[in-house]
């Protein structure tokens, strides 16, 4: 209880602190914008490499995820500065689960449930695939560990996940599985 107090707390207090107002002014006033409130999920940048986030946002695979990560309130999170490495379920893996589970966890009163098996996905600091070892543990952000076995010499997480494709991140690496990672399970 008290380390999922402490990584609300962080994720507030990450959320809270990357929050900013830019104002943006214009030779014409016709095209001046007031105010425009984001955290670095809105930051535009088409010359560097993109966040996990907006890596996410731009595969369709990944879309369930994206919704995930929205509903949770997690986007400004995972777009500061990391290094993370999530581990992203595609679509496919999200329809695994039993009929009703997704929509259930997008509920507002599920929100700290969805929190924690997102927290389940997100590991701070980059482990690269070649640095995965056979009965390695990984504390994950939700405060709970994941472990990586190696199956005929590629990682599997938690007996089950696959990595199907890997994408450096300018803030970390995203790992799209063909599972979704459950806490205790």
């Amino acid at each position: 209880m008290k380390k999922s107090i402490l990584v609300l707390g962080i994720i507030g207090l990450s959320l809270v602190s990357c929050k900013k107002s830019e104002t943006v002014t214009a030779a014409d006033p016709a095209t001046a914008t007031e105010a425009v409130d984001h955290g670095q999920e809105g930051v535009q940048d088409d010359e560097s490499n993109p966040n996990v986030v907006q890596l996410a946002a731009k595969n369709p695979d990944l879309s369930t995820l994206v919704t995930a990560v929205q509903a949770a309130g997690l986007a400004t999170s995972l777009s500061n500065a990391g290094p993370f490495t999530v581990f992203a379920p595609l679509n496919s893996a999200f329809d695994k689960l039993p009929k009703g589970t997704v929509e259930g966890l997008l509920k507002p009163d599920k929100a700290n449930d969805l929190s924690d098996i997102l927290g389940y996905h997100t590991y701070v600091g980059v482990i690269k695939e070649d640095q995965m070892t056979d009965g390695q543990s990984l504390g994950m952000v939700n405060g709970k560990n994941i472990t990586i076995t190696i199956v005929d010499g590629k990682p599997v997480i938690n007996g089950k996940a696959k990595i199907v494709a890997t994408v450096p991140a300018s803030n970390g690496i995203v790992y799209a599985i063909d599972e979704v990672l459950l806490p205790g399970k």
